[in-house]
């Protein structure tokens, strides 16, 4: 439409004309003997595109410009047509020129992962510490450092702080840089929301009745801000011990009456283990009608929980309890955790749910510590090039603290570690000048003994080592050693009570059933007739064939002989083709 406007001269045509819709019916009809060369119809808003061409433009057009331009555009349509006709291969051509375009050198950065819900408050990292003024109250992690101000805890900005008072209240609220908790403060701690297994043990008087009371209680969930009562609520009470136990634990106090009391007894001790586990609000169980002067520690006791049960998820480097990942065992008390990295380092953690592990298979051993147990570890020298083999126990009692046990040069990574009483590996080996690749077998107990944790160990083979991985270890059928002849024998029973099952004895008259259901042996004929019976001589009891091998006779030694079964023939016996079982 340009080059014919401009060529053609049709803007001359509208110098004359007054109003603008004369002007483009002018421009309409100079373009009326070109219509035939143009795909569609020209509509009235391509009419105002010519009429807005700067005169600029239209003296400075290039003719030439505007063939060549229109040249590519008819070749791009042709294409374009022709590409529509065979769409198959046009696809294949496009695909095949992205491969060529972002394939080599251009690889994907990025990893698809699996998501979980994460909770701030569980990932958030224990970025403050915690201060507490327990006479004056305060709690936070601005408080000023005097001789009143008390270390607690490392805590971090969205965590919740639980304080218990001498009068039998406790608060929750949230860490600030410095907050008012209440005067006389017993205890101070972070507080986790669905912590089942924190327990506190308390003992108070109350004073309404003077009685002194012991109760066990978890605080699950609170409202913030919010005082709760402890003790029964009465003015005047009072709480002589308080503890704070993370994994349900117990103990032993000391309660010491007062002097002016009239019981025969003063002193005696007192069992947290023996009291249930209820709510806040539970009154306690009654320990002492006369007044308390003091309770003291006297004994700590383990927990009274069921163990936890831990899994690991490989995604996030996580414990949980909710069975995702790998099990790791059950916990109690004073349990930890070993955790041994592809970087070649151990850490002994506790089994707090709250620990970071790394994550992504780079974690290769996690399971619960034991110090009497034999490290096997594999690893590859970076400064060498070779495998190396070493065994070693736990000789650091540092928690939360990485040693690296292998070489530190560059390159140098962990292969295998285990705990296995008999831990074996394969390798791919390369023997001599050839290129074929050998697998073999090996226990590490046969290379090496155990050794300090320091240790560099001995060259895993004097040939050249290319691959190691574990050896799969079979399923557990829950069978101990010497299961296998107790296989055979329940099979060999089992076969033995089918036979017997199946066979249904013939009786005829004046004969006795036979004890076992047995199969008769074959009769022989002597002359056409079948041979008379000898009478049969007392035998020893014979032990039954482990193995289910039919014999002639077959008698327990709790049985008599068949001489004495006719005298007890009165007797009821058993009835013919009736299975009985026998215990080997």
């Amino acid at each position: 439409l340009e080059k014919i406007f401009i060529e053609k001269r049709i803007y001359r045509t509208i110098e004359e004309i007054e109003t603008f819709e004369e002007v483009i019916e002018t421009v309409d009809k100079g373009l009326k003997p070109y219509k035939k060369q143009f795909y569609r119809e020209i509509t009235r808003d391509d009419i105002l595109r010519l009429l807005e061409i700067r005169i600029k433009r239209i003296s400075k057009y290039d003719s030439f410009k505007a063939d060549e331009l229109l040249k590519d555009l008819e070749k791009e349509l042709k294409e374009t047509l022709h590409h529509l006709k065979h769409l198959t291969e046009y696809a294949i051509a496009y695909y095949q020129n992205l491969l060529d375009k972002y394939g080599k050198g251009r690889e994907r950065r990025t990893e698809i992962k699996s998501f979980q819900s994460v909770v701030a408050t569980e990932v958030i990292s224990n970025n403050q510490k915690l201060y507490v003024n327990r006479e004056d109250g305060f709690v936070g992690f601005g408080l000023k450092k005097d001789d009143k101000t008390e270390f607690i805890t490392e805590c971090s900005d969205l965590d919740d702080i639980i304080a218990i008072r001498k009068d039998g209240k406790a608060l929750v609220s949230r860490i600030k840089e410095k907050v008012f908790m209440g005067k006389d403060i017993l205890h101070v701690g972070v507080w986790k929301k669905g912590d089942e297994r924190m327990v506190y043990n308390l003992i108070y008087s109350d004073g309404k009745s003077g009685r002194t009371f012991a109760k066990r209680f978890a605080m699950p969930a609170i409202i913030r801000d919010k005082e709760y009562n402890l003790d029964q609520g009465n003015p005047n009470s009072k709480v002589h011990y308080l503890s704070a136990n993370p994994n349900g634990e117990a103990e032993v106090v000391e309660v010491k009456l007062s002097q002016s009391s009239t019981a025969r007894k003063k002193i005696f001790d007192f069992d947290f283990s023996e009291l249930e586990i209820k709510g806040r609000g539970a009154r306690g169980n009654t320990i002492t009608h006369y007044p308390v002067r003091k309770v003291d520690f006297k004994e700590s006791k383990g927990s009274t929980l069921s163990g936890l049960e831990l899994w690991f998820d490989e995604a996030s480097g996580r414990l949980n309890k909710d069975k995702r990942g790998k099990h790791v065992g059950k916990f109690n008390g004073d349990d930890q955790i070993l955790a041994i990295t592809k970087s070649g380092n151990y850490k002994i953690t506790s089994f707090d749910l709250n620990n970071r592990y790394e994550p992504e298979n780079k974690t290769i051993l996690i399971e619960k510590f034991n110090p009497k147990k034999v490290i096997s570890a594999v690893y590859f020298d970076g400064e060498s090039k070779h495998y190396f083999v070493k065994r070693f126990t736990i000789e650091t009692t540092t928690p939360d603290k990485d040693f690296n046990f292998i070489s530190e040069g560059i390159g140098s990574r962990l292969e295998f570690a285990t705990t296995s009483d008999n831990p074996e590996i394969e390798m791919e080996v390369v023997k001599g000048k050839g290129k074929d690749k050998e697998t073999e077998v090996v226990n590490l107990e046969d290379i090496i003994d155990v050794k300090g944790w320091k240790s560099i160990g001995n060259r895993l083979s004097q040939h050249k080592v290319t691959k190691v991985r574990p050896v799969e270890e079979p399923e557990d059928s829950g069978l101990e050693e010497g299961d296998e002849e107790n296989v055979e024998m329940t099979e060999a029973n089992s076969s033995l009570s089918s036979k017997k099952k199946i066979y249904q004895p013939e009786i005829e008259e004046g004969e006795q059933a036979s004890l076992f259901g047995e199969e008769p042996k074959e009769q022989v004929l002597v002359n056409g007739q079948p041979a008379k019976a000898k009478p049969a001589k007392p035998k020893e009891a014979e032990q039954a064939d482990l193995f289910g091998e039919e014999k002639e006779e077959v008698k327990s030694g709790n049985l008599k002989a068949e001489s004495d079964g006719n005298e007890n023939s009165d007797q009821k016996g058993f009835s013919p083709g009736e299975t009985i079982d026998l215990d080997l």
